[in-house]
């Protein structure tokens, strides 16, 4: 069974950054596409980025592509989301996931043992 920790969210202004973690446990993830996703009060989940096990392959949503960036440390155990510009819309909840079925990486469906999330507030 893994666990999935995200950190790193905090309070911003508009233009700011922030680096998000997720810390998996309980086995090895280096090999897993991981997936950082994000909801907003009152919307539906939606899909921020992902990275497979080779750290030059990723993808990310539209609205945050130039502006965030997913990597993995060397064990492959901890992700980054590096959120650069950021903007008020981008305030949410972060979670971090596992890819744990075929899919789309975008599906959130296709994701599992989620992360109890990490709160991103960006003022205007």
């Amino acid at each position: 069974q893994v666990q999935l920790v995200e950190s790193g969210g905090g309070l911003v202004q508009a233009g700011g950054s922030l680096r998000l973690s997720c810390v998996a446990s309980g086995r090895s993830v280096s090999r897993d596409v991981m997936g950082w996703f994000r909801q907003a009060p009152g919307k539906e989940r939606e899909f921020v980025g992902a990275i497979g096990w080779s750290a030059d392959n990723t993808e990310y949503a539209e609205s945050v592509k130039g502006r965030f960036t997913i990597s993995r440390d060397n064990t492959g155990n901890t992700v980054y989301l590096q959120m650069n510009t950021l903007k008020p819309e981008d305030t949410a909840v972060y979670y971090c996931a596992i890819k744990i079925v075929a899919g789309s990486w975008a599906n959130p469906q296709v994701f599992g043992s989620w992360g109890q999330g990490t709160q991103v507030t960006v003022s205007s």
